[in-house]
């Protein structure tokens, strides 16, 4: 990738010196990059960029040094408030900066603390939207996170919190019955207590449940199994984080939808999942 795509005629804004821009890099896949979140990578002094930022990504700003800050749970990582200030010194000495965080800076990306920092210290931001992983990484499994004949509401959860354990400010209980469909962001490496929770809340252990890595990249992997024996399959799968784990009975349509593995030659397993027993546009 360069700078040879052109953007079309438009009046994009322009990244000033001693800006920083918050921006979503989607959940992996390049071509999920916005055309506001290209605009600045093309403009940018300075990239700062997540573990979950793909790399192809930043080969749109040559011109830009780029600066790894990834935090990734039980690895050594840089300290959040470092980060924040480090932008804070960039945009202070004339740097155009980018803050590139993987999915959507504001949907568990600590965007929120970071603009925060900024706006206290006086450095003027912008905030570019990103695809969130639970998502697209979802729609590039063939797992639609709504469906009519599924539910009426989505949950989004975090799989832990600060301290790298599961949060203890969630009501699992109520969180249980009042969505259909739940999809729980960095949450494998608690599955066991988070899938014990559920159950004791009164979900069945019989519930579908997708667990999707590496959502959109060339790495991606989707494994299908029940809330039951999820723990289980998850060890037998070997697969490993960074995950969306999908609970629900939306996980049913990926045999109808699973796109990519239909592109590849496969036949959809099951052309009516859900058990309608119509065509999908009767009513």
């Amino acid at each position: 990738m360069t700078d040879s795509i052109s953007l079309p005629t438009s009046d994009w804004p322009v990244l000033e010196a001693g800006w920083v821009w918050l921006c979503g890099a989607g959940p992996g896949d390049p071509g999920l990059l916005t055309l506001h979140a290209l605009n600045a990578l093309r403009q940018a002094d300075v990239v700062i960029y997540d573990a979950l930022v793909q790399e192809a990504i930043l080969d749109w700003a040559p011109q830009a040094e780029h600066i790894y800050a990834g935090k990734r749970g039980g690895k050594p990582s840089a300290k959040q408030k470092d980060i924040s200030l480090r932008l804070v010194d960039l945009a202070r000495a004339g740097k155009r900066v980018l803050r590139l965080k993987g999915g959507d800076p504001f949907v568990f990306g600590r965007g929120g603390e970071e603009a925060q920092t900024l706006v206290q210290h006086g450095i003027p931001i912008r905030i570019i939207p990103g695809i969130s992983a639970g998502i697209g990484g979802l729609a590039y499994a063939g797992i639609p996170v709504t469906h009519r004949d599924v539910n009426q509401s989505v949950t989004f959860v975090t799989g832990h919190d600060q301290t790298g354990e599961v949060t203890s400010s969630l009501d699992w209980e109520a969180i249980s019955r009042g969505s259909q469909v739940l999809v729980i962001y960095m949450g494998m490496k608690h599955a066991e207590r988070i899938a014990g929770a559920l159950m004791a809340a009164g979900r069945a252990a019989d519930e579908p449940v997708a667990v999707v890595v590496e959502a959109t990249t060339d790495k991606q992997a989707v494994l299908e199994t029940t809330l039951g024996d999820l723990v289980a399959d998850i060890a037998a799968s070997k697969l490993a984080p960074p995950a969306i784990i999908c609970v629900g009975r939306s996980v049913l349509m990926r045999q109808v939808l699973d796109w990519q593995g239909m592109a590849a030659g496969a036949a959809p397993r099951d052309l009516d999942p859900l058990g309608r027993g119509m065509p999908a546009e009767a009513q």
